[in-house]
């Protein structure tokens, strides 16, 4: 068992080593590569993704697999091995047996097609262009079902798809809380609409790059972000990236006229990379060495973003050094007008620059799309005019074009269907979370006006982070706050909050 459990993780680092080759590849499509590259970035991105197929779903992995007795995707969850070790068969297993079941030229188009995909996506957004993205996604989508067919599922082919990113979740599961959390949300928008709107026209001054850059490097290191084992890059579209155990990368993207873009930006991403950099170095480079679900990976960013970043405490801290380094442009606005300002909540169009309130009924949306491509009902050549009609139903409002509508996330140009309810799962999870640590920290409001952001850091270190994927989305929430994912967290966390800004009764 010992011999064979050895060259079983040997495998897998050689797996973990591709994987984050290809990473490095995607991030350096993103932000430095030359645009005519594409054609032969697609070709390099399609030979790793069938090596690391060959490598996973090889006759040796399936020999070992079956030495150590496992035969499907449960893992060894009865095996008299360790709990770190069973939860790398578990997780390993359930890797193998789901690509095993999809044949090596799909996973080879799909890559190809993605990374084409991706660089029509950037065209088609510049030109505000549907049309010119259309093709591609129609080609994603037909791969995405077949995909989705060969893994196979219990109840609804989207339940094949949403495991890749939320492990274990069903459609099912995933309809009953978006179900509960939408009038909620509806509700709450309706209340927020009827109160007076607060000022946010201060941050609408213009507001250099270079100092936006300067402040936020600053919060990075504050915050716990290593730069000896990470980037701050620039990037159409924010993301962090995990190209090796101490090289763990994030981008944001500024604009002059819009001073939250790129700070809250990099607050988001921050809290993705910590989660990365706080994984425990005893099973770095394993297939363990991640978040456990991107639910869970996005409560950390939604927390750091959100719950810490938008804060009253945070910003009595930061505040101070904020208006020294924009004296003109932050002139007469005091810390109370500044706090009520950046939480303005109000119907917008852009999913990531929108608040708290409104962020998840973004995300219903694409949920509830995806739903419809996949099953057939939708047409891609349909879905701008669905995405307008389901903008107005929910948030009553209708993009002017496809840049601002339907073309504005990245996810579907890659095939990453299922990949969006993660975001909203996030803040519930996040919510949950905070309360616990609020509670066991003896409060927190006093911690981050003194910017002491080391004990926050270090509980999420302790209950969360170090784990990887250790333990399942569900089990961590259950040993980190003692039940299970509860949405009414994230309800009270905003009706509270905004019921302060906004006076609602």
């Amino acid at each position: 068992m010992n011999s064979s459990l050895s060259r079983l993780k040997e495998i897998d680092r050689e797996i973990q080593l591709l994987e984050h080759t290809t990473a490095l590849l995607g991030w350096d499509q993103e932000t430095y590569m030359p645009e005519k590259a594409i054609e032969e970035r697609a070709q390099q991105h399609s030979l790793l993704s069938g090596i690391i197929h060959d490598k996973l779903t090889g006759k040796e992995t399936s020999t070992l697999l079956s030495s150590l007795g496992i035969k499907d995707s449960a893992g060894a969850a009865e095996s008299p091995l360790g709990e770190t070790d069973r939860a790398f068969l578990r997780k390993f297993s359930r890797d193998f047996y789901r690509e095993t079941k999809i044949p090596k030229g799909l996973v080879v188009d799909f890559s190809r097609e993605a990374s084409l995909s991706q660089a029509a996506w950037i065209e088609a957004r510049k030109k505000s262009d549907f049309s010119v993205f259309a093709p591609h996604l129609e080609k994603i989508l037909e791969l995405t079902k077949d995909k989705a067919e060969k893994i196979g599922y219990a109840e609804h082919p989207y339940d094949a798809l949403l495991d890749e990113y939320e492990p274990f979740a069903t459609t099912s599961y995933v309809k009953s809380i978006f179900e509960t959390l939408k009038p909620k949300l509806r509700n709450l928008v309706k209340e927020i609409s009827r109160a007076g709107q607060v000022d946010d026209s201060f941050l609408k001054n213009k507001y250099s790059v270079d100092l936006q850059e300067k402040f936020g490097r600053e919060i990075l290191v504050d915050l716990g972000y290593e730069f000896d084992r990470g980037r701050l890059d620039v990037s159409a579209h924010p993301f962090t990236t995990t190209l090796g155990f101490n090289d763990i990368r994030i981008t944001t993207r500024y604009r002059e006229d819009s001073f939250k873009t790129g700070l809250f930006g990099i607050i988001h991403e921050c809290g993705h990379g910590l989660y990365e950099l706080g994984i425990d170095e005893k099973i770095a480079g394993t297939v363990l060495a991640q978040g456990t679900s991107l639910g869970i990976h996005e409560s950390q960013s939604r927390t750091w973003e959100n719950m810490i970043g938008l804060s009253l405490p945070f910003w009595k801290y930061y505040y101070p050094k904020l208006r020294k380094m924009f004296p003109t442009q932050l002139d007469g606005v005091t810390l109370e007008q500044f706090y009520r300002g950046i939480n303005r909540s109000e119907p917008s169009l852009i999913r990531i620059d929108a608040d708290e309130v409104t962020y998840s009924l973004h995300i219903i949306l694409r949920f509830e799309l995806e739903l419809q491509m996949i099953s057939g009902e939708l047409k891609v050549r349909d879905l701008p005019e669905a995405w307008n009609s389901g903008m107005k139903e929910l948030l009553g409002i209708t993009p002017a074009d496809d840049a601002e509508g339907v073309l504005q996330d990245v996810h579907w140009s890659f095939g990453a269907i299922g990949y969006f309810p993660t975001y909203a799962l996030g803040n519930l999870y996040g919510a949950q979370f905070f309360q616990k640590l609020d509670r066991d920290l003896g409060g927190v409001v006093e911690i981050m006006e003194r910017g002491d952001f080391k004990k926050i850091l270090g509980w999420l270190r302790d209950n969360i982070h170090r784990y990887g994927s250790i333990y399942t989305a569900e089990e961590l929430c259950m040993n980190a706050t003692g039940e299970a994912l509860n949405p009414d967290y994230f309800i009270d966390y905003l009706e509270k909050k905004y019921s302060g800004i906004y006076g609602l009764k």
